[in-house]
């Protein structure tokens, strides 16, 4: 049996070239910034200055599309590289940095007034404890904002195959169809029914046809008031 293939996301040549692909000028840039400007569009915008965590925040993060003022904006990610061009891409004396892992944050209860998990929860494989550990650090009357990828579903598969990303692996040596399987444990209906049986208020959206059908959709977007 073979061993696992080494971790693309500490490969720095990989890294170096995911930002260009996953937000660049294609299509599978185009589909990923909108995701990001669909879970801004029922965020009321709020003047207050608030405390914001951002896990699994990659390379670049949502900071760029945030509608709400902030004091503080805090990207965390798990792989060291990925923060190294987070930094390179973000100036603002605001934004702080953290390598860490999403399963259990250095931060006091009730820290943060939002959290944001962009693409993240399907990577987890006990997603209740991390959502009950993100719940953890976020203020009573605080938001959850998640966008999960609508993962196996047929629009989501086709869209996969033929993504910028997967060119990438590949031209890098990396076995995209292993990877996608082993960092994709959970499916989206599992996700969804999580989330709408522990949280009460909740407000969701589902992109491009707004109807809430896994195969015909590529991203459910939740924003949870704890």
């Amino acid at each position: 049996m073979r061993d696992e293939p080494k971790n693309e996301f500490e490969d720095a040549g990989y890294v170096e070239g995911y930002g260009a692909a996953m937000y660049g000028a294609g299509l599978t840039g185009y589909v990923m910034r909108r995701s990001h400007e669909i879970l801004e569009q029922s965020f009321k915008v709020d003047d207050r200055g608030w405390a914001v965590i951002e896990v699994g925040a990659g390379c670049s993060g949502h900071v760029f599309y945030l509608k709400n003022s902030f004091r503080e904006y805090v990207l965390t990610d798990v792989s060291n590289e990925m923060l190294k061009h987070a930094q390179e891409a973000n100036s603002d004396s605001r934004i702080k940095f953290n390598v860490t892992t999403a399963e259990k944050l250095p931060y006091a209860d009730h820290t943060f007034d939002r959290l944001i998990a962009c693409q993240v929860l399907e990577h987890i494989y006990k997603p209740l404890d991390v959502l009950r550990e993100w719940n953890r650090v976020v203020r009573p009357g605080g938001i959850i904002s998640l966008v999960l990828p609508c993962d196996p579903g047929l629009s989501w598969r086709i869209g996969r195959r033929i993504s910028s990303t997967r060119r990438l692996a590949l031209k890098n040596g990396f076995p995209y169809e292993y990877i996608m399987a082993r960092q994709h444990p959970n499916p989206i209906g599992n996700l969804v029914a999580l989330i709408q049986y522990h949280f009460e208020n909740i407000c969701e959206m589902w992109w491009p046809l707004r109807i809430p059908l896994i195969d015909v959709n590529l991203f459910y977007c939740v924003h949870i008031t704890t």
